[in-house]
């Protein structure tokens, strides 16, 4: 009868495996060791101070600072369009009359509006300059009665 062979192979991978349980063993441990379980519940609090930062002592009731609850906003603000009064005044940046729709650059806050043909009183092409009024499209602010200067 011949007995077992055991190849180098076969022991460089039970030494191996011998290694990686003895090294979860030790985590093992070094987890119970350092686990944080039993702290009082002194020690695992946590205080924000006057400042909002996280520390671990209670904060100076004397540097409490008082808030009216009407003053607290939720949320974005509400955006309240400021619309000069009377026809606003720009230059058509951009204007394809086959397609029958352009863009006009507002003089005041260099914003870009979109123009149909539809909206026109005048014709216009490029760089002309107009005055038109704007009223919420789908997609945006739209210009309207739109007239050359």
């Amino acid at each position: 009868m011949s007995r077992p062979t055991e190849t180098f192979n076969k022991k460089e991978k039970e030494k191996k495996r011998l290694k990686k349980q003895q090294e979860k063993r030790e985590k093992a441990e070094e987890r119970k060791a350092s686990s944080s379980k039993g702290k009082s519940l002194e020690d695992m609090m946590a205080y924000i101070d006057e400042n909002g930062n996280i520390s671990s002592t209670p904060p100076d009731p004397t540097k409490k600072k008082k808030f009216n609850a009407e003053d607290i906003q939720i949320g974005v603000a509400k955006h309240e369009p400021t619309e000069p009064e009377g026809p606003r005044r720009g230059t058509v940046t951009f204007f394809n009359e086959s397609k029958g729709y352009g863009f006009i650059k507002d003089q005041v806050t260099q914003e870009s509006i979109f123009v149909h043909i539809n909206g026109l009183v005048d014709p216009i092409k490029e760089n002309d300059k107009v005055t038109f009024e704007t009223e919420q499209g789908q997609k945006g602010p739209n210009a309207v009665s739109v007239k050359k200067v």
